[in-house]
């Protein structure tokens, strides 16, 4: 099965044109796609908790950058986008924007997420709500960062078992 290159919409593979954007469907290069490294499925909530306070939070910067870079290898040939890495939104924008980037980015990593879970049929639900309501408004009640954070944990671990089995 072809995606198409603009808008990641799945096309038959004898398609030249997508149906959804009128965009040109290249033929793909490989027909069963091999993965390009092992990715870490091995994310837990209780581990990013007690390493993130022994390391005074370094591993939730290392973590989190994994996540960027996890989610650019996994969807970017799909979905031609690529999530900025995490190190470059904690150190350089969050205190020149006043901490409005890390919003941003989160939204869209969570999307990001969402939209390759779908695409590739695995049923968890996680997207730009999840975000907003667990990790920012969540707050609120002291646990849902918490929530949010094994959420996307989870989403993570998922999609990288998924990509290590089937590219």
């Amino acid at each position: 099965m072809k995606y198409c290159s603009k808008c990641g919409n799945q096309v038959n593979d004898d398609a030249v044109v997508c149906p959804n954007c009128g965009c040109a469907v290249e033929a793909p290069a490989v027909s069963n796609a091999t993965p390009v490294g092992q990715l870490k499925t091995n994310r837990s909530l209780v581990k990013f908790i007690l390493l993130s306070i022994i390391t005074f939070g370094i591993y939730g910067l290392v973590v989190m950058s994994a996540v960027s870079t996890d989610i650019n290898t996994i969807a970017s040939r799909y979905d031609g986008k690529k999530t900025m890495h995490y190190c470059l939104v904690f150190f350089i924008f969050t205190g020149l924007t006043l901490g409005i980037v890390p919003l941003v980015w989160s939204h869209k990593l969570c999307e990001r997420i969402g939209a390759e879970l779908t695409r590739r049929g695995i049923s968890y639900k996680i997207g730009a709500g999840t975000f907003w309501g667990w990790g920012f408004f969540g707050t609120l009640i002291f646990v849902g960062p918490f929530i949010y954070m094994h959420k996307l944990l989870t989403a993570m671990n998922l999609l990288a078992a998924d990509y290590n089995t089937k590219g």
